[in-house]
């Protein structure tokens, strides 16, 4: 997956799709959360990686801009930060180091896929708030998109957050031949792709669906009744409830 271009293509998609529309439009699949909300979000999102890149830590309060300025559009606001932002990506390779908030991935590369998946989340909160249809990723964004949601955010962010489970579980998520196996439990959760998918019957429950599908699920965006759940329901509900803690 190209994710400097995936984030390329989904800024100005996200854009195009927030033109003309009220910003008290409300994101259906998330109560609470409006179109001008999110562009503001996302405008401000891209300056707060620049100054995790720029500071080589991450920023304190203040230290980014977080809003537009007095007299500013949002819109224009969310494109003139993804315009810096990739600039920035765009002068360095994947692999150069820089500060992320991954220990695993200390490079142009985390913030290039974090963005890309980021973006594209917002993308498809845009177009649900405008009344339009939400456009589909292709299966390669999908499944990288449903293994960062798992590794990155189920797997490093809870722990940083210290929020646990209250049973140990271990749960299958399956999109067509890919398999990982999340564990949830007291002792904090972990996320893995299986080389095998035949070790998914290790699992006290499977969730499996399209890679599309799966991948707004996980992010909350998409209700049970749109996967194929089996074996213990408990499981897959813990799991979703912490992956809601997660991405919050």
């Amino acid at each position: 997956m190209n994710s400097l271009e995936v984030l390329r293509r989904e800024a100005e998609l996200l854009a195009m799709s927030a033109i003309g529309q009220p910003p008290h439009k409300g994101v259906p699949a998330c109560p609470g959360l409006n179109l001008g909300e999110t562009v503001r979000h996302v405008g401000s999102g891209y300056r707060i990686a620049l100054e995790w890149i720029r500071l080589g830590r991450k920023p304190e309060t203040g230290e980014w801009q977080e809003f537009p300025a007095d007299g500013e559009d949002p819109l224009d606001f969310m494109r003139s930060g993804a315009e810096a932002v990739l600039e920035e990506l765009g002068a360095h390779e994947e692999t150069e180091p820089c500060a992320t908030w991954w220990p695993v991935q200390q490079n142009y590369g985390f913030w290039r896929r974090r963005l890309a998946h980021e973006t594209t989340l917002h993308r498809m909160d845009v177009q649900g708030a405008a009344g339009m249809q939400v456009g589909a990723v292709t299966d390669e964004v999908a499944i990288d998109g449903v293994d960062e949601v798992l590794t990155l955010w189920l797997g490093h962010k809870l722990d940083v957050l210290g929020v646990r489970g209250s049973r140990d579980a271990l749960v299958a998520v399956r999109v067509g031949d890919d398999v990982w196996l999340t564990r949830c439990g007291p002792h904090g959760a972990s996320a893995w792709r299986v080389v095998d998918p035949e070790d998914a019957h290790l699992a006290d429950a499977q969730v499996s669906a399209p890679p599309m599908t799966m991948y707004r699920w996980l992010w909350g965006r998409l209700p049970d009744r749109m996967v194929e759940v089996i074996g213990d329901h408990d499981a897959i509900a813990q799991l979703w409830a912490l992956l809601r803690l997660a991405t919050k």
